[in-house]
């Protein structure tokens, strides 16, 4: 086989920045932050959209100002929330209600108008469809609208023309003039809202892949989330990845540069690059750091003792139960070792359960912990009687339960904590299993 050209391989390079960009954002303006690469996807616009829907059944519309990739769901609790930048304080249900509003508002709005013009017919909407938000005089109200409106102005939807939409968390209610973008609006929207009879169907619809099936869902799966394991994916969907793994690993190296950890356990899609991803671990700040601590110390003192055999008795080891109390024991013992030499935030030191349900937050977001019990990306458990599948030649005849604890309650460390251990285990190579740990420095899974 011959070998490519320059040009060839420039013309993958290009292709799979723009591919990466529009998987990372999905909604690119021309005159916004990645405005420099904007260029290259008008550039392979018709290549890009015919890929995209080819491989995970998103749709790609390019015009001359914006781009926008219209991802699918996952299902329930799959979601990547939005979050304040000033702070990460993930939207509330109430600021996704103020973002909806004002985005009904907008798609139909004058190309200029005033903040407190906006504001009032917001509020108007939000009389006809039944939502109350009269207490707007509130400061912590007030700061929710300001927060959704920011993200409106990221997007691209709002321009601040004279003065900025933060004015509404004033006190004395600050004005601004704003500039309306009606088109990147109308985009913003993503799922099957006509179709939908309520918030719970528009998420299931969204979901569903259609006539791509398992094939689709699977790959929405690896490329959205940072680890997919076994007993995430149905009977249907485990054979197809297991007959594609390398195939599929190919594939995604060739679109997007990533690089597939195939384990015994499931699947992680690896940006080298580490910028392919809305999560960060290891990170800066306190979660991030007392989570990677956490985790280490977790893999250490709870990883079976045979690293080399992941299948015990026919069934995968996919999670090992958290024994009660350890967690709240083990962070105990990171906040007094590193916390207060290493600055932690003082205010999370005295909030020791706050510290760790946001520690907890981050690892469940990074598929590194799980509450007990097998649950799949639609919410439901997992059915028993699965039938047996071979995977790297080993027989694996059962997956339901293999978080352990079933539907007992507590947490389950997952398989794919083994990256961040801080020792390592090594079998020889004739006893060397896909489950085994061999890196001290993990890459980063993309999601």
């Amino acid at each position: 086989m011959p070998l490519p050209s320059a040009y060839d391989v420039a013309l993958a390079a290009e292709r799979r920045a723009a591919a990466r960009l529009l998987l990372a954002h999905p909604l690119v303006t021309s005159n916004g932050p990645h405005s420099d690469t904007f260029p290259l996807i008008r550039r392979h616009a018709d290549w890009l959209a015919q890929r995209f829907q080819q491989v995970f059944g998103y749709r790609l519309l390019v015009e001359a100002s914006y781009a926008r990739l219209f991802k699918a769901g996952l299902g329930p609790g799959c979601g990547h929330r939005l979050e304040r930048p000033s702070t990460g304080t993930p939207f509330t249900p109430r600021t996704y209600a103020y973002l909806a509003l004002a985005l009904s508002v907008l798609v139909t709005a004058p190309e200029q108008l005033l903040l407190s013009q906006l504001v009032a017919d917001l509020r108007a909407t939000a009389v006809d469809a039944g939502i109350e938000v009269s207490d707007t005089g509130r400061q912590a109200e007030r700061r929710t609208l300001a927060a959704a409106l920011r993200q409106l102005v990221d997007w691209g939807v709002l321009a601040e023309t004279e003065g900025h939409v933060s004015a509404v968390a004033e006190e004395r209610g600050g004005e601004a003039l704003l500039s309306v973008d009606r088109e990147i609006a109308r985009a913003v929207v993503a799922g099957p809202l006509a179709q939908s009879r309520d918030g719970a169907d528009l998420v299931r619809r969204a979901a569903d892949p259609g006539s791509g099936g398992p094939r689709t869902y699977v790959r929405r799966r690896l490329v959205e989330t940072p680890a997919v394991h076994l007993d995430d994916l149905t009977g249907a969907e485990r054979e197809w990845l297991r007959t594609r793994q390398r195939r599929e690993a190919q594939a995604f190296s060739e679109l997007l540069g990533l690089e597939a950890e195939i384990r015994a356990e499931g699947i992680a899609l690896v940006d080298p690059d580490g910028d392919l991803t809305d999560l960060h671990l290891p990170g800066t700040g306190t979660v991030a750091q007392a989570a990677l601590l956490l985790v280490g110390r977790l893999v250490d003192r709870l990883r079976p003792e045979d690293p080399g055999h992941p299948a015990v008795g026919g069934r995968l080891v996919i999670g090992v139960p958290v024994p009660g109390g350890l967690l709240p024991e083990l962070l105990d013992e990171l906040v007094e070792e590193y916390g207060r030499r290493s600055n932690w935030q003082r205010g999370l030191l005295e909030d020791r359960g706050g510290l760790l349900a946001a520690v907890l937050d981050l690892l469940v977001r990074m598929g590194l912990m799980a509450p007990a019990g097998p649950v799949r990306a639609d919410g439901h458990g997992l059915p028993e009687g699965y039938e047996d599948a071979a995977l790297d030649g080993r027989s694996v005849t059962d997956v339901s339960g293999a978080r352990g604890q079933d539907g007992a309650g507590g947490w389950v460390l997952l398989a794919a904590a083994a990256r961040f251990a801080t020792t390592v285990a090594v079998a020889s190579r004739t006893e060397q299993s896909p489950a085994d740990d061999v890196s001290q420095e993990p890459e980063e899974p993309t999601r």
